[in-house]
């Protein structure tokens, strides 16, 4: 498990060398879908300390089994209006927010003693028919409105382009710089989480802050 995160973590590096970027300015998000609290808990020990979830409940059982872990969770799944009480009340972070409801429920469901929830707005930046997400058309109007909510913090946008469609990263980070201007505290506005195990170079070269991955760390899902 360490060389699994060793090896992503040098293919981020060479990309960052690439872009000439910093390897600070991009973040790994480990995917753990489908993995056991095991199998977390042994990746926590490498050194990796965010992880994303995409199904509720599943999250919710390896969020108490790991409870004396500093784990950063984050939630990568589309959310539905019957889950934002669950996820505001444990999550630090959600990347699959589409609508402005959504938003307003997550901010009036956080916990007042909890920091408040980061935010990725969920774009479809290629228009996907099956694909969940805003249209790109939608993105300033919606910066604006949630910007101000008072218990989430909009840091960015996440992005999944189809497959091969690396043109999209780029459309996506120059939407992320346009909508900027839309947000009321501009400062909070610095997460381009976009590219997974297969994309990620392509994906960091066009400028993501946050890649996405599971596979190249835990191997493929049974």
């Amino acid at each position: 498990m360490m060389q699994s995160r060793q090896n992503v973590l040098e293919q981020v590096r060479v990309a960052c060398e690439l872009a000439k970027r910093s390897t600070a300015d991009v973040e790994l998000l480990a995917v753990s879908k489908k993995q056991s609290s095991d199998v977390v808990r042994s990746m926590f020990e490498t050194g990796q300390h965010s992880f994303g979830e995409n199904y509720l409940q599943e999250a919710l059982g390896k969020i108490h089994d790991l409870s004396d872990l500093e784990i950063t969770w984050h939630f990568i799944g589309h959310v539905q209006r019957n889950k934002t009480k669950q996820i505001a009340e444990n999550f630090a972070w959600v990347h699959g927010v589409d609508r402005f409801i959504i938003a307003q429920r997550l901010s009036n469901q956080r916990p007042a003693h909890l920091p408040q929830l980061n935010i990725c707005i969920q774009v479809n930046i290629d228009h996907q028919d099956s694909k969940d997400g805003c249209l790109p058309n939608d993105v300033a109007d919606l910066v604006k409105q949630m910007s101000v909510l008072p218990q989430i913090r909009l840091r960015g946008l996440m992005v999944i382009p189809a497959p091969n469609n690396t043109q999209a990263f780029t459309q996506a980070k120059q939407l992320f710089d346009t909508v900027k201007t839309s947000h009321a505290n501009p400062q909070d506005w610095d997460t381009l989480s976009m590219g997974m195990s297969g994309d990620l170079s392509e994906a960091i070269g066009a400028g993501s802050t946050m890649v996405r991955v599971g596979t190249a760390l835990f191997g493929v899902r049974s």
